[in-house]
């Protein structure tokens, strides 16, 4: 079962890197992109991706509130916060909105885990 994944981020490079991250963990997934909230939610709404790579830091709304937008569309959605921002607030807001925290630099074994677990969800989830 292949699956889209909703990547957003400011940063072209870091849209790069997690996209090639992407490409080698899961060659047969695709992807949609986005560099703001606005965005990602016109996004969330056309492509109704399955898996969402949220950046915590962006201009307008935070990757945090952008989850909750995208949660009121797909409340299943797996999602991820990605932020070189380790505090203790960010990551206890990420698991209150059952989301989860990824630090930056994101590692490939960091993605595989969660896009694993997020396949394993979404397949479940369709039996």
């Amino acid at each position: 079962m292949n699956f889209t994944v909703l990547i957003v981020d400011d940063s072209k490079l870091a849209r790069m890197s997690v996209a090639k991250s992407l490409s080698a963990l899961q060659p047969g997934w695709s992807r949609v992109e986005a560099t703001n909230a606005d965005e990602a939610l016109a996004l969330a709404r056309q492509s109704a991706p399955d898996i969402a790579l949220l950046d915590f830091n962006m201009p307008g709304r935070d990757g945090l509130s952008l989850a909750g937008e995208i949660r009121n569309i797909a409340p299943d959605m797996p999602i991820a916060i990605v932020s070189a921002n380790l505090q203790t607030e960010i990551v206890s807001r990420t698991n209150e909105i059952g989301a989860t925290f990824l630090a930056k630099p994101l590692t490939e074994e960091a993605l595989g885990a969660f896009l694993a677990d997020a396949a394993q969800r979404l397949r479940s989830a369709s039996r």
